[in-house]
């Protein structure tokens, strides 16, 4: 970990060993081959894009941060540019639903590749427990979006734990959306709200993964068995 990104963190949240994982391997090693799987259950995933349909406007500009194969948007709504930042090239080529893409490791420079003010919304799926300079690129997804923009943050309780960093995997579930909440808010400096309507929604399923794939097997619809967390916040317009 570069000590001069340390250095740039207006405010720090974590201290240094809770941004350590259990496997200190570089990134691009783990991610350099595909996964063309779900990290989550169906239901999740149709949470997840029915928020993109409430939350998200058509023609927007998206980014899809630390995306994959899949991003879960809505296929019947038309979006202006919808950009990938991601470490697999073959998950990227492979998700229909991006325009083009850009191969960043965030963990290795936590600064997005993009313009100022460039998009609409910023999206991160089930990816933000694996970041070491979580102040940083969350000061970077403000800093690329346009004022009155929108970022979705989502994530479950699955991951790959050798690579989320200790302040997630040693954090209870209530805690980590309170651990993304403070993310958006550490942007926010002295006297003046850069991130404002930081809204936290939390649909835990009521059945273990277990008990909800049965029924989905034996009476064919889906109860869901991933719990859904997300955390939005828009950029203040008034900057």
């Amino acid at each position: 970990m570069s000590s001069s990104f340390e250095s740039q963190s207006s405010k720090s949240l974590l201290e240094k060993e809770e941004r350590l994982k259990s496997d200190p391997s570089p990134d691009s090693f783990f991610y350099s081959s595909p996964r063309f799987v779900f990290h989550v259950d169906s239901a999740f995933t149709d949470k997840l894009t029915k928020l993109y349909r409430e939350k998200i406007r058509p023609n927007s500009n998206v980014l899809d941060m630390m995306s994959s194969w899949v991003s879960h948007l809505p296929y019947d709504i038309a979006y202006n540019d919808v950009v990938g930042q991601g470490l697999n090239r073959s998950e990227l080529e492979r998700n229909k639903q991006l325009k083009s893409f850009r191969m960043h490791d965030l963990n290795a420079d936590p600064f997005l590749p993009f313009d100022s003010e460039q998009f609409d919304a910023v999206l991160c799926a089930v990816s933000v427990q694996y970041l070491q300079q979580p102040e940083l690129v969350f000061k970077d997804i403000h800093r690329v979006l346009k004022p009155g923009g929108i970022a979705i943050i989502s994530f479950s309780n699955r991951m790959f734990g050798s690579k989320a960093i200790n302040a997630w995997t040693s954090r209870s579930e209530d805690e980590r959306v309170d651990l993304v909440k403070n993310y958006f808010k550490s942007v926010n400096e002295s006297k003046r709200v850069d991130f404002e309507n930081i809204e936290a929604i939390i649909d835990r399923s009521p059945l273990p993964p277990v008990m909800a794939n049965l029924i989905s097997i034996l009476f064919g619809f889906n109860v869901g068995g991933d719990p859904f967390y997300a955390v939005c916040a828009t950029k203040d317009t008034k900057l």
